[in-house]
């Protein structure tokens, strides 16, 4: 009797902690309510199994409990409750899979006119690319990887010339503007992963991910690295800043071009080797 009570407390307690919690997620600040929606489908339905199967035990320890002079009787097996466990499993496995399917077709499927950004993950810090005035982005190469060349950017692509670099800096971007989030790593496993946009993607060594996401509300969010990549992986942070065209005009005209950048390193190696005569 008090087995059966503990295992109903269990499933009561776990529902309404569930439902009263305080941990939960951030506010929304992207346009995947998709995501959400398919999160709160799967507790809703692996809630319903978790207290049904709990109740059954409970219901089990209590009605099948010792009595002397009582003797279990051997069912070796029984088709019809087979048959229901089957059935019941597989539409329980469609409809948290079927959402899932529809809400990823989404994902991958960037919408015209979204603007790319790159993001260059690296032990530790985050860096930023953003198309020039032309619109695209230049190729880039882990060869071309250097101190003076940190994102290994092609030096020779002229579409790569005015691309804006931000280097362990803050990522500003439009509010309403759909954005195709471009992923690169230089070194080894890193996500980027900013809570209140949902959207999040593993960053592979010699590939390129993506995802896509439109920011729905101004404001400062974090960055964080949701794959352990080191011994300062918690330390990966930086911030992305959800402007107004107003403000992100400001922001963009002050930063700089890959070719500006470059010209200043070529400038400052001159100096070194004039000062030192090298």
């Amino acid at each position: 009797m008090a087995v059966a009570f503990a295992l109903l407390l269990v499933a009561i307690a776990s529902v309404l902690f569930h439902l009263f919690s305080p941990w939960w997620w951030t506010p929304l600040a992207s346009n995947w309510q998709y995501i959400d929606d398919t999160i709160t489908l799967t507790f809703w339905i692996t809630g319903a199994v978790f207290t049904a199967i709990v109740t059954f035990m409970a219901y089990c320890v209590f009605r099948f409990r010792h009595k002397n002079g009582t003797r279990a009787a051997y069912e070796p097996e029984n088709k019809k409750l087979e048959w229901w466990l089957t059935i019941g499993t597989a539409i329980g496995v469609a409809a948290m899979l079927a959402p899932g399917l529809v809400v990823w077709h989404q994902f991958v499927t960037v919408p015209a006119g979204a603007t790319e950004v790159e993001v260059v993950g690296q032990q530790w810090m985050w860096s930023y690319r953003l198309p020039g005035k032309d619109g695209r982005l230049g190729t880039s190469d882990a060869r071309d990887v250097s101190s003076d060349n940190p994102l290994g950017l092609n030096p020779n692509d002229p579409n790569g010339k005015d691309d804006v670099v931000i280097q362990g800096d803050d990522l500003h971007l439009l509010v309403g503007k759909p954005v195709k989030v471009l992923l690169r790593s230089i070194d080894v496993l890193h996500d980027f992963y900013v809570p209140e946009f949902r959207a999040k993607m593993d960053m592979i060594p010699g590939s390129v991910t993506y995802f896509w996401f439109t920011p729905t509300r101004t404001g400062t969010f974090e960055v964080l690295c949701a794959e352990l990549c080191g011994a300062a992986h918690s330390q990966m942070r930086s911030k992305v800043v959800v402007d107004d065209e107003k403000d992100y005009r400001a922001w963009l005209d002050k930063q700089r071009t890959f070719a500006e950048l470059s010209g200043q390193r070529n400038v400052a190696k001159a100096a070194y080797k004039t000062d030192t005569g090298k």
